[in-house]
């Protein structure tokens, strides 16, 4: 493991839900693993007026997302996490004076000996991470002359590519890009992450990992719940951007991309780029009508509870054309998959919760066992990202007795069987790599702009094209039922279930 040298977190917003829900309890698994430096220490920024041991209850010990570990851990191990965390109120605005903070900042480090070392992360709105950076480079904090510096920023990445190329060279003005951690926690995903080693740690995968194996690659991404209390950003974003550009792009990259020289972060980034750059941009009216395809829940009843429809949704327009579903066909123009159609899709009210990528190989060129039925069941490689995390291969075998009569089998492997082993949430993971220096998991300047330049044009085609439909599909189910029309010949999507290893016929809702 990389050393992780003494430091300050300087969180801004950090009287927000962020914080409070996933960034301190991250911290405290980190420290309870003995991860942390001894000389470690989190200043939280925000205009609430807290004092120190103000921020220590709310967060730490008066937390209901804590509740578990400080009821498990005695009184002096709970008081030695939460002494490391502080607190600095900025006033009424991000965009008055920083002297304070700065002067509070050289205090704490001179006290606790960070050596100079200090990550600022952004849990703002995007609008105003130009104002904060401004502010600390005009303290002299983004200097790396004594210690490091580095920005962890959340999403949304811009709204298109042009806000996007802004918003980074705004933040380019006042750190340099290999300071800059964009955050995706589905990168942090300890499956996510396995894909490399999925594909290139295994002679038995990598060969045939191209056109001349594999028939088409599925990934989708479902979540039971509707858009909650996020109805109103919701509604200005809807699932393309929300998770396509983002979060499936960034596991599409990981799927599509070359083999890097090395493990280095910045290998690995390159081939990332690469990967959303051989992306198929769509751009003629025809091929979008016929391989997007969006939707929008509509209400109904499930078990037994009536669920509103995207529209009844608090803070949604009552006329909103904003999508909840999105499946989409595309291509990779290299040489690896020329021709291998590629299927996305993301929703909202889906009958489970589930991220998951299938690897559908093609059949074998000489049919030997043709009246067996095995050639309507293709052989699969499923890696399941969430939950019920794992890697399922589905395979031929014979049925006992006369004949050849073939049915599919699983072999499978789940992470929860392996034994003493504590996998970090995505949080931990990557507040842990930024903390060593690590980007290999952030994206990149260049690899949030490619992704961009392939959403864009579709964003565009919906906006403004009278044949964009939108369609509208029950609360529970698995969307439109014309998403399955996307995929060629026989097979329909894979609908899995929230059991990594299902066999087919029935769907478990969650």
């Amino acid at each position: 493991m990389d050393k992780t040298e003494s430091q300050m977190l300087i969180i801004f917003g950090a009287s927000g839900d962020l914080t409070a829900r996933k960034l301190i309890p991250a911290l405290f698994h980190l420290f309870r693993g003995k991860f942390l430096p001894k000389n470690f220490l989190v200043l939280g920024v925000s205009r609430s007026s807290l004092s120190d041991s103000d921020f220590r209850n709310r967060v730490v010990r008066e937390s209901k997302y804590l509740t578990n570990e400080i009821n498990g851990n005695g009184t002096e191990f709970i008081n030695e996490f939460a002494d490391k965390l502080f607190y600095h109120d900025l006033g009424s605005s991000y965009e008055e004076s920083y002297t304070a903070l700065a002067e509070r900042i050289s205090s704490l480090n001179s006290e606790y000996q960070t050596e100079n070392n200090y990550i600022f992360y952004l849990s703002t709105p995007p609008n105003i991470y130009e104002v904060i950076s401004k502010n600390l480079s005009k303290q002299g904090l983004t200097i790396q002359e004594k210690g490091w510096k580095r920005l962890i920023v959340e999403k949304p990445f811009g709204y298109d590519l042009a806000s996007a190329m802004n918003l980074n060279q705004k933040l380019h003005k006042y750190f340099k890009e290999k300071q800059i951690f964009r955050i995706d926690h589905y990168l942090g995903k300890e499956t996510v992450q396995n894909l490399l080693v999925t594909r290139f740690g295994n002679s038995i995968f990598e060969p045939l990992w191209n056109r001349n194996y594999i028939q088409h690659v599925e990934i989708t991404n479902a979540e039971s719940v509707g858009v909650e209390k996020r109805g109103g950003y919701y509604d200005s974003s809807g699932a393309l951007r929300d998770m396509f550009q983002n979060h499936l792009l960034q596991i599409v990259s990981l799927v599509v991309m070359e083999p890097p020289i090395g493990s280095a972060a910045e290998e690995i980034r390159n081939e990332k780029v690469k990967a959303l750059k051989s992306l198929r941009i769509i751009k003629d009216h025809k091929t979008l009508n016929e391989n997007t395809i969006r939707g929008q829940y509509l209400g109904a009843v499930i078990n037994g509870e009536k669920v509103k429809g995207y529209r009844e949704e608090d803070g949604v327009s009552p006329n909103s054309t904003t999508e909840t579903f999105v499946a989409l066909k595309f291509f990779v123009d290299n040489w690896r998959w020329k021709d291998v159609p590629f299927y996305v899709r993301t929703a909202k009210r889906m009958p489970t919760k589930v991220t998951e990528i299938v690897i559908h190989f093609k059949p074998p060129h000489h049919h030997i066992f043709i009246d067996s039925g095995v050639n309507k069941k293709d052989n699969k490689l499923i890696i399941r990202i969430q939950p019920d995390e794992g890697i399922l291969i589905k395979f031929g075998v014979k049925v006992p007795g006369q004949g050849f009569k073939v049915e599919r089998a699983n072999l499978e492997f789940y992470y929860s069987n392996l034994e003493g082993t504590n996998l970090m949430s995505a949080y931990e993971r990557l507040l842990l790599d930024a903390m060593q220096g690590d980007a290999t998991l952030y994206a990149r300047a260049d690899e949030v702009e490619a992704a961009w330049e392939f959403v864009d044009p579709i964003l565009e085609y919906w906006k403004t094209n009278k044949d964009a439909k939108i369609y509208g599909y029950s609360a529970g189910v698995w969307g439109p039922q014309n998403a399955d029309d996307l995929i060629e010949g026989e097979p329909a999507w894979r609908n899995p279930s929230a059991n990594l290893a299902d066999d087919p016929g029935f769907c478990v809702i969650k």
